[in-house]
C-alpha cells in the first residue's frame, strides 16, 4: 500500500515539475515535500473510513481520536522512511531517468572536478608551493623547466603527480646504490625480458641484448624523450617488455616500504636545484665491457607463464582479511554477488566505481574469470622491488608506469576508409547493424583445457 500512494504521489509530482528538469540528480526539494504530503493526505483519505467502520460504536469519541491518530503515526513513520528509501535510488526516483543517464552525470562532476585540481596553478610559485602542500617534498631539480615545457604545449595537468608519486613512493625507502643495482640485475639477463635504456650526457641510447620484435618499444620511449632528453640526468633504466606486470610485493612488506619512505621531517628551506654532479659513475653495471656486468646468482624473475597466479601474485597486495586472501574456493556456477557488490549500483547490474572495480581484493572470483590471472602469456614476476617500468599494471602491482609508445608510434592506427569497396571502410553509424561480436586471439591469456570459458 505505501508503494502505491508513494506511486501516486510522484506521479501528481511529476505533472507540477517541469519537464526540462529531467536531468539526473535534478529533484528539487520541494518536489520531494510535495510527494510526502500527498502520501500523507491519501494515507488519511483512506484509513479514515476503515477507522470508522471497524471501531465499536461503543467507544468513546476520544478513544476512536486517539486510535486514529495513533495508527496515522505509525503509518506516518513507516511510510516515510520506505518514501525516502524508494525515491534516494536514482533509477526509482524518477522512472523516466535510466541508471546510466545518472553515472554519466556523476563521472562528468568527478572529471570536472579533478580537471579543476590538476590544473589549479597558475604561476611556476603558486605550482611550487602546491607540490609541496601535496607531497611533501620539493619539486625535484628543473622543475621550472618542466613547467615551461606544459605550460607552452598548455598541457591540462600542472599539479597533479598522483600516479606518479604512487609508483615512486616505495623507492624512497630504499638507498640510491640499491636502486642502481636491482636496476642492473633487472636488465643485465636478457632472459629477464627487462630491456635496458641508457641516458649519458643528455642522449639516450638502448641497451644490447633487446630482443629485435620489441625494440619499438624502446624507440617509442626514446622518439618520446627527444624533445627534453638533454635536461635528463645520467641513469639507467629497465623497461618490461612483456604486456603483463612484473612486480607484486606482499602486503606486509609493501606497508613497512611505504612507512619507511614516508617524509619524517619538515621540509627544508634550502633548495638544490640541480643533480649530482658526475652521476654515470655510479652506474658502474651499465657497460657491457665491465668485468662487474653479470647476472646475479638468483634470478630476480620467475616465469609463471601459463599458470594461475591469482593465489602466488595477483592477491599478495591485499590485507591478509579481505576475500581475496581468505578465500581460495569459488563456485564457477554461481554468480559472486558480494564480489560485485562493492563497485556495482544496490540493483548489482551497473558498475558505480571503476577503480575499486579493478581491485581483486574484494572479487576472489577473478581467479577464475580474467585472462591474466587465469593463464597468463607471458609472466615473469617478482616479489622484490625491483625498478621496472611498465605500460600498463593490474592493480596491487608496484611497477612504474609510464605511456605506452604503442600508441605514441601508431601501432594501432585507426584509418578508416570512404569507399564502400576499400576494406577499412567504416559506414555511417546510422548505417550499421544492431550486431555484437567478438573474434581474435586471447591476447591476455592463453587458453588450455577449457580456460576460455572464464576469459574477460
Amino acid at each position: 500500500m505505501c508503494i502505491s500512494l508513494s506511486i501516486s504521489a510522484a506521479g501528481v509530482a511529476s505533472m507540477v515539475w517541469s519537464s526540462a528538469n529531467l536531468a539526473p540528480f535534478s529533484h528539487p526539494r520541494w518536489s520531494i515535500m510535495l510527494r510526502f504530503v500527498l502520501l500523507l493526505i491519501s494515507s488519511v483519505l483512506y484509513f479514515s473510513p476503515l477507522w470508522a467502520k471497524n471501531t465499536p460504536k461503543s467507544s468513546s469519541p476520544r478513544f476512536r481520536n486517539r486510535g486514529l491518530i495513533a495508527l496515522m503515526v505509525i503509518w506516518f513513520v513507516v511510510c516515510y522512511a520506505g518514501a525516502r528509501k524508494f525515491m534516494h535510488v536514482p533509477h526509482m526516483a524518477d522512472p523516466r531517468i535510466h541508471p546510466i543517464d545518472s553515472l554519466i552525470k556523476a563521472a562528468s562532476l568527478q572529471h570536472d572536478a579533478w580537471l579543476k585540481q590538476a590544473s589549479a596553478s597558475k604561476t611556476l610559485e603558486e605550482a611550487v608551493t602546491e607540490y609541496r602542500k601535496r607531497y611533501k617534498r620539493h619539486p625535484p631539480p628543473g622543475f621550472d623547466e618542466w613547467y615551461r615545457y606544459a605550460t607552452e604545449r598548455s598541457s591540462l595537468v600542472i599539479d597533479d603527480f598522483d600516479n606518479l608519486m604512487d609508483d615512486l613512493r616505495p623507492f624512497w625507502a630504499i638507498q640510491p646504490a640499491e636502486i642502481r643495482k636491482r636496476t642492473k640485475d633487472a636488465f643485465v639477463d636478457p632472459w629477464n625480458e627487462v630491456a635496458q635504456l641508457t641516458i649519458r650526457s643528455g642522449k639516450a641510447e638502448i641497451g644490447p641484448d633487446v630482443k629485435p620484435t620489441h625494440r619499438w618499444m624502446l624507440d617509442g620511449v626514446i622518439a618520446m624523450m627527444k624533445n627534453y632528453v638533454e635536461k635528463i640526468p645520467d641513469m639507467d633504466l629497465g623497461f618490461n617488455i612483456n604486456d603483463e606486470p612484473r612486480i607484486a610485493i606482499p602486503y606486509a612488506d609493501f606497508q613497512d616500504l611505504l612507512k619507511r619512505s614516508a617524509p619524517t621531517q619538515p621540509l627544508k628551506v634550502a633548495v638544490v636545484n640541480e643533480f649530482s654532479k658526475d652521476r654515470s659513475a655510479g652506474w658502474i653495471y651499465s657497460d657491457p665491457g665491465d668485468p662487474n656486468n653479470l647476472p646475479p646468482a638468483i634470478k630476480p624473475f620467475e616465469d609463471r607463464s601459463f599458470t594461475n597466479t591469482f593465489h602466488t601474485y595477483g592477491s599478495i597486495a591485499c590485507p591478509p582479511s579481505s576475500p581475496a586472501r581468505r578465500s581460495h574456493a569459488w563456485d564457477t556456477r554461481t554468480l559472486c554477488s558480494s564480489c560485485l557488490a562493492p563497485h556495482s549500483d544496490p540493483s548489482g547490474l551497473f558498475l558505480t566505481n571503476w577503480t575499486l572495480s579493478a581491485s581483486p581484493c574484494h572479487q576472489p572470483d577473478l581467479a577464475h574469470l580474467h585472462g591474466f590471472y587465469l593463464s597468463p602469456a607471458a609472466f615473469k614476476p617478482s616479489k622484490v622491488l625491483y625498478p621496472v617500468f611498465s605500460q600498463s599494471k593490474a592493480d596491487g602491482y608496484a611497477d612504474i608506469r609510464y605511456p605506452s609508445p604503442w600508441n605514441y608510434m601508431d601501432k594501432a592506427v585507426y584509418a578508416p576508409s570512404d569507399n564502400a569497396s576499400d576494406p577499412a571502410y567504416d559506414p555511417p553509424f546510422a548505417q550499421k547493424k544492431e550486431t555484437l561480436f567478438w573474434r581474435g586471439a586471447t591476447s591476455e591469456g592463453l587458453s588450455r583445457y577449457g580456460e576460455w570459458r572464464g576469459m574477460a
